[in-house]
C-alpha cells in the first residue's frame, strides 16, 4: 500500500481506518490531513468529533472537535446537530436547545432540528410547537422520513400533555411512514425470525455449548433484553459505579464476528458447525480489544447492545464467567414504548404492534432456552421493581457483577456519563415512575396487542 502523501489521501485513510474500527489510528490520519491544511476542515474536525463521541465515548474530546469546526465555519449545519446530540447526550437541555434554534435559524423548517427542538423542549414551550409540529406536517414536500421524524416528535409531545388520543394517531402516522422509509426486503418477516430462534435453540444444547466454551476468565458484562425495557437504566446506575465506564449500545461482539468468523447473526447457527476452538478464542480477544478502546482505566465496560439477547448463547461460549444483565418491564409497556419510538431499519418489526407483539413472543421463547440453559448466570433486571425498591435492586445488581457497593449509584441521575438513547431525560430524573403502567393511557388501542400476549401479562 503507497503511504499517504496528500491531506485527501490522509482523510480517506482516516475514513477506513474507522471502518476497521482502528479508532486511535483514525484520529491520527484525520489530524495529518488537517496539519497538511486539507479543504474544508471543518468537516474532518466533525468526523474526529464522531469518533469520540460515537466510538470513543469521549465527550470532552468530541465536544472540542464541534468547537473547532464551527470556529472555523460559524455555519457548518452538521456542526450544530451533533453539537445539540452531545448537548443532549450530557443532559444539558438549555445547550442542546440553543444548538437546535441556531441549526432552525441555518435551515429553517428542517424536519431534524425541529424534532430535536421538541425533544428538548420545556413544559411552557409544549403547545407552540405541537402547532408548530402539526403546520410542518401539514405542508407538502416532506418525505416519508421527514414524516417520521416529525410525527414520532408530535406524538412525545402529545403523550406529555395527556392527549393520548391524539398521540397515538400521531404515533400511527409516524410509523406509517417510518414503514414507507424501509429499504427493499427489509420488512419484518415473521417466519424468517421464528426460524432464526428455532435454529439456535437447535444449536446451543448444553452438549454444544460446553464443548465450545473457551477457558476464558474474562468477566464482560453485557446487558440486553428487548428495546425501551430499562435497559439504560440499568447502565447508568452501573456507570455511577467508581470502576464502571458504560460503553452503551456498542457493535463490538457483531464486528467480532464478521472479523474473526465471517458471519453475521442470521449465519451464526450454520457457521458455528465449522469453528475451531482457536476461532473463538480469537472472537473473543478481538471483542475484548475493541472494548479496551473505550476503558480509559475503567475496571469494567458495560456492553449495552440490546439484541445481544440473541447472542447470550455464543457470549457464555466465548466468556463462561460473563455477567449477561437481562432488562424486563411490563410487556405492553415495552411494546408500546417500542411502538412511540423512531427505530431504525435494525428493527424493523418496530413500526407495527402486530410484528412488535410477534417479535415479543419470539424474544420470550428465546429468553426462555438461555435460562433453561443458563438459569442462575443471569441476572434479570426488573424496571418496575426497580422503582419500587432501588436500593434492593442497586445491590442486587452491583452484587452480580461482582461490584461493591457504591452509594453513588443511586444517585444515577447525577452520573457525568454519556446517554445515548431514546431514555436520555428520563434517566436524569432521581427516579422516573411515569413509564410505569404507561400502557393504562393507550387500553383500548392495545386490546389486541393484550391478547396475543395474554400468557406473558401479570
Amino acid at each position: 500500500m503507497t503511504a499517504p502523501q496528500t491531506p485527501d489521501d490522509w482523510y480517506n485513510l482516516g475514513l477506513a481506518l474507522r471502518r476497521e474500527r482502528r479508532f486511535e489510528e483514525a484520529l491520527a490520519a484525520y489530524q495529518r490531513a488537517l496539519d497538511l491544511r486539507c479543504t474544508g476542515p471543518e468537516e474532518v474536525h466533525l468526523n474526529r468529533g464522531v469518533i469520540y463521541a460515537d466510538d470513543l465515548r469521549r465527550p470532552a474530546e468530541a465536544e472540542r472537535e464541534l468547537a473547532a469546526a464551527l470556529a472555523l465555519n460559524p455555519s457548518y449545519a452538521p456542526a450544530w446537530l451533533n453539537l445539540g446530540n452531545l448537548h443532549e447526550d450530557m443532559g444539558r437541555r438549555d445547550a442542546a436547545r440553543a444548538a437546535y434554534e441556531r441549526l432552525l435559524l441555518l435551515q429553517p423548517g428542517d424536519a431534524e432540528a425541529l424534532a430535536r427542538l421538541a425533544g428538548v423542549a420545556t413544559h411552557d414551550a409544549t403547545v407552540p410547537l405541537i402547532a408548530q409540529l402539526r403546520t410542518a406536517l401539514a405542508q407538502p414536500g416532506h418525505g416519508a422520513w421527514e414524516q417520521a421524524r416529525l410525527g414520532f416528535a408530535l406524538g412525545r409531545l402529545l403523550d406529555g400533555a395527556g392527549d393520548y388520543a391524539a398521540a397515538f394517531a400521531a404515533y400511527a402516522d409516524a410509523n406509517r411512514a417510518a414503514q414507507a422509509c424501509q429499504p427493499a426486503g427489509a420488512r419484518y418477516d415473521r417466519a424468517r425470525q421464528a426460524a432464526l430462534v428455532d435454529a439456535l435453540i437447535a444449536t446451543f444444547t448444553p452438549a454444544r455449548v460446553a464443548a465450545l466454551q473457551t477457558s476464558s476468565t474474562a468477566r464482560p458484562v453485557f446487558i440486553c433484553g428487548m428495546f425501551r425495557s430499562g435497559s439504560t437504566l440499568a447502565e447508568q446506575v452501573l456507570a455511577s459505579h467508581s470502576s464502571v465506564k458504560s460503553g452503551g449500545e456498542t457493535d463490538a461482539l457483531g464486528a467480532a464476528l464478521a472479523a474473526v468468523l465471517r458471519t453475521d447473526l442470521a449465519g451464526l447457527p450454520a457457521a458455528l458447525s465449522r469453528v475451531t476452538p482457536h476461532d473463538l478464542v480469537r472472537t473473543g480477544e478481538h471483542y475484548l480489544a475493541s472494548l479496551a478502546q473505550l476503558a480509559q482505566g475503567a475496571q469494567v465496560v458495560t456492553d449495552k447492545r440490546l439484541d445481544n439477547f440473541m447472542l447470550i448463547g455464543l457470549v457464555k461460549c466465548l466468556f463462561p464467567r460473563a455477567r449477561i444483565v437481562h432488562t424486563v418491564r411490563h410487556p405492553l409497556d415495552t411494546c408500546l414504548s417500542v411502538f412511540f419510538q423512531h427505530i431504525d431499519h435494525g428493527a424493523p418489526y418496530a413500526a407495527d404492534l402486530a410484528d412488535i407483539g410477534h417479535y415479543y413472543r419470539e424474544y420470550r421463547r428465546l429468553m426462555a432456552h438461555w435460562q433453561a440453559l443458563f438459569g442462575d448466570e443471569l441476572l434479570h433486571f426488573d424496571y418496575d421493581q426497580f422503582v419500587q425498591e432501588p436500593r434492593e435492586a442497586t445491590a442486587a445488581l452491583l452484587a452480580y457483577c461482582g461490584l461493591r457497593w457504591d452509594e453513588r449509584c443511586l444517585q444515577f441521575h447525577t452520573a457525568a456519563a454519556p446517554v445515548r438513547t431514546a431514555s436520555v431525560w428520563q434517566v436524569r430524573e432521581p427516579l422516573f415512575k411515569r413509564s410505569s403502567g404507561r400502557w393504562q393511557h393507550y387500553a383500548q388501542e392495545l386490546a389486541p396487542l393484550r391478547e396475543a400476549l395474554a400468557e406473558f401479562l401479570p
